[in-house]
C-alpha cells in the first residue's frame, strides 16, 4: 500500500487520477483546503494540449507547453504526486488499484480525458494518426517536414504530387488549426528552403463529415473560418466521409460519388473516446456511459451510486446545463477542477453547495497567423482581433510564467520573420517505407 508522509496532516484523502487541466486545477485549489491530496498520472508533467498543433507543426517545442507536474505543485504542501497508472478501481474498499502498489482514498476525482476515436477502423491509426500527446505531435511534425524532404528526391510528377498532398480528416478546431499551419508552412515558411519542388503546390484538404466546419461554432463564424482557409490554400470537403485510409491513398464519399485521394500524410482530428477508466467504472461503480465512453455524471460531478467519486473533463459528460452535454474543452475541466475544490471541503464542513455550472466565456479557433474566429456569445469576432484575442488568451492560461515567456518570444519572432525554428525531423532516420503501387485511374480533387 503506497502512503503520504503527510497522512498524519489532514484525515480526509483526495484522490485525483490525470494531471490535465481538471486534475491539476483541482489539485492546484485544494492546496488550500484541510484535506491531503494524491495526485497520480502517468507522465510527470502537464501539457498544455490547446498548443499542442503548435508542436506538432514546427512552431514550437515540446518543453514551451509542458510544466513538470511537481514544479507546479511545489506550493501546495498537503498533496503528492506520484508516477504511476491506475489500473482498476474497488469503489466498495474505496481503493484504486495502480501498476505499482494500491491507494486507499476518502474522495476520488477521476479525469483522465480520452483519446483518438477511428469509428471501429482502429487499423487507420497507423497511417494518420491523431493528435493528443507530445508523441502524436513530434510523429505529426516528422511525417509533414519528411514528406516536403521526399518530394525535393521525388522526380514523377505523380508522386510528388502525393507527397505534397496533406489530407486532415475532421473540421473541428483540432483539424482547422492544423490545416492552417500547414498551408503556412507550404505557402510562407519553407517557400525558399528547396530548389526542386515549389512547396506553393502543396494541396492541404480538410475533410468534415457535416455540412460546414467548426459545427459548434455559429453559422456566419464557420463560413468566415472557411473562407479565411480557402484565402491560405486550404480546400474545404464538406459532407465528406473517409471510407478508407492506406499508406499511399484514402477513399473519401460525397453523397453517392466515391474519389480516392493520392497522399502519402493523413492526419486524424474527426473524433475522440473516453478513457479506459470510464469503462472500469461503468463495470465496478455502475456508471452509465455515452456512445462516445464518456461517464454521465450527476449534478455534482459525482456518480448517482458512489457519491464520493467524482468525474471531470472530457470523461464527463455533463449533461445538465443546456440541451446539449457540456464540450471536452479546457476551460470547462478547469472550472469542474476548481469545483472540487470548493465541493469537497463544504462536504466535510457539514455545509452545502450548488450544482456545478460552467460559466462559458467563449470559444477560440485559430485559422493561421492573423487569422481566428472567437465567439463571445453576445458577438463574435474573425480576422486580427479574433487572433490577438486567441494569442493573449492562450498565453494567459499557460501554466508556468517561464513558459509564457518563452512562447511570447517565438511567436514574436515568428510573426516578423515567417520562421519555423522547431521543425526538426526526429524518431526513424530514414524516409518510412511505403510500398509503390501503379494505382488505376481514380477520380482526383483537383
Amino acid at each position: 500500500m503506497i502512503t503520504n508522509p503527510h497522512a498524519s496532516d489532514f484525515a480526509h484523502h483526495v484522490v485525483i487520477v490525470g494531471g490535465g487541466f481538471g486534475g491539476l486545477y483541482a489539485a492546484k485549489a485544494l492546496g488550500r483546503a484541510p484535506v491531503r491530496v494524491t495526485l497520480i498520472d502517468k507522465r510527470n508533467f502537464h501539457l498544455f494540449q490547446p498548443l499542442l498543433y503548435q508542436v506538432a507543426t514546427g512552431t514550437v517545442s515540446p518543453a514551451d507547453i509542458s510544466s513538470p507536474l511537481r514544479l507546479v505543485l511545489k506550493q501546495q504542501k498537503n498533496v503528492q504526486v506520484i508516477l504511476d497508472e491506475v489500473t482498476d478501481i474497488n469503489p466498495d474498499a474505496k481503493t484504486v488499484h495502480l501498476k505499482d502498489g494500491d491507494l486507499n482514498y476518502d474522495s476520488l476525482i477521476v479525469a483522465t480525458g480520452v483519446s483518438h476515436h477511428y469509428f471501429g477502423n482502429e487499423q487507420w491509426a497507423s497511417h494518420a494518426p491523431g493528435l493528443k500527446t507530445v508523441e502524436d505531435a513530434l510523429e505529426i511534425r516528422r511525417r509533414i517536414f519528411l514528406a516536403f524532404e521526399a518530394a525535393e528526391k521525388e522526380s514523377d510528377p505523380v508522386k510528388r504530387r502525393a507527397w505534397l498532398t496533406f489530407v486532415i480528416v475532421g473540421g473541428g478546431p483540432t483539424g482547422v488549426e492544423l490545416a492552417g499551419a500547414i498551408a503556412e508552412i507550404a505557402h510562407s515558411a519553407l517557400k525558399q528552403d528547396f530548389r526542386t519542388i515549389d512547396t506553393t503546390q502543396t494541396q492541404i484538404l480538410l475533410i468534415e463529415g457535416l455540412d460546414r466546419i467548426l459545427p459548434p461554432y455559429p453559422p456566419e463564424l464557420s463560413a468566415k473560418a472557411q473562407k479565411s482557409l480557402e484565402k491560405l490554400g486550404v480546400t474545404v470537403q464538406t459532407q465528406s466521409m473517409v471510407t478508407a485510409v492506406e499508406p499511399s491513398y484514402v477513399q473519401i464519399r460525397q453523397g453517392e460519388t466515391a474519389l480516392t485521394l493520392e497522399t502519402r500524410t493523413v492526419l486524424w482530428a474527426a473524433g475522440v473516446k473516453a478513457s479506459r477508466l470510464g469503462a472500469v467504472l461503468r463495470d465496478h461503480a455502475g456508471a452509465e456511459l455515452d456512445r462516445a465512453g464518456r461517464v454521465m455524471v450527476e449534478p455534482d460531478l459525482s456518480l448517482a451510486q458512489y457519491p464520493d467519486i467524482f468525474v471531470i473533463g472530457d470523461l464527463a459528460h455533463y449533461g445538465h446545463q443546456g440541451d446539449r452535454p457540456l464540450p471536452g474543452i479546457a476551460p470547462v475541466a478547469m472550472q469542474q477542477g476548481q469545483y472540487m475544490a470548493q465541493l469537497i471541503p463544504a462536504r466535510l464542513a457539514g455545509k452545502t453547495t450548488g450544482n456545478f455550472h460552467y460559466l462559458d466565456l467563449g470559444k477560440l479557433a485559430v485559422i493561421g497567423q492573423n487569422a481566428a474566429v472567437v465567439d463571445l456569445g453576445i458577438v463574435q469576432f474573425s480576422g486580427f482581433i479574433a487572433w490577438l484575442i486567441w494569442v493573449f488568451a492562450h498565453i494567459y492560461y499557460l501554466i508556468e510564467f517561464d513558459n509564457k515567456l518563452v512562447v511570447m518570444f517565438q511567436w514574436g519572432w515568428n510573426y516578423f520573420t515567417r520562421g519555423r525554428g522547431a521543425r526538426l525531423i526526429t524518431g526513424e532516420s530514414v524516409l518510412p517505407l511505403i510500398r509503390e503501387l501503379e494505382p488505376p485511374e481514380r477520380a482526383r480533387v483537383s
